[in-house]
């Protein structure tokens, strides 16, 4: 097993499926580049002899469309970022914290990362989607799902404010968990 000697760049990425680690090579005496999903191979090209340029991949369940750009800064400087569905890695997770909730809670030893992608109210849970049942109730609405052993629940409700919106809540045996912040 070669050693990642030529390692230049290590982003973390929260999607609803997990977070994922995206690593990339990038030899600039050999060309070589090498880009990493979760610690398994993505790409490999050996000998480029352009420098600069872009890969791009797919990341998680979901094959999110991710683009890694190679730009020179100055002389033999290179500069690397990382795009998730055509925007910055930054300004995909501004939007993705709008989009949906996430809460990270520790059932019976066991952590998990319960997702909610508010646009489809799909619910996912340490990289499964999971099935729900959604039921309308006096104040907004509840989704339904097990964890494990146990029945959770998130609670939908207006805020009263329009900038607000809705809040999101998830309850887990009559417990409030808090929102996680990725």
């Amino acid at each position: 097993l070669e050693k990642m000697t030529d390692l230049v760049a290590v982003w973390e990425v929260a999607l609803s499926d997990g977070v994922h680690k995206i690593e990339f090579e990038h030899g600039t005496t050999s060309g070589k580049r090498v880009v990493y999903v979760d610690g398994k191979e993505a790409i490999r090209k050996e000998w480029m002899f352009k420098l600069v340029g872009k890969e791009t991949f797919t990341v998680g369940a979901a094959k999110t469309k991710a683009t890694i750009n190679i730009d020179a800064v100055s002389g033999f400087a290179y500069e690397y970022t990382l795009e998730i569905n055509g925007k910055s890695l930054k300004k995909y997770m501004e939007n993705r914290s709008k989009t949906t909730n996430t809460w990270i809670l520790t059932l019976g030893g066991t952590e998990y990362r319960v997702v909610l992608e508010k646009d489809t109210m799909d619910v996912w849970c340490n990289g499964q989607k999971l099935e729900t049942a959604g039921e309308f109730v006096e104040d907004g609405t509840e989704t339904h799902f097990s964890v494990g052993d146990y029945s959770c629940c998130i609670k939908a409700v207006s805020s009263g404010k329009r900038k607000e919106g809705i809040i999101h809540t998830l309850i887990v045996d009559d417990r409030e968990i808090p929102e996680a912040v990725e």
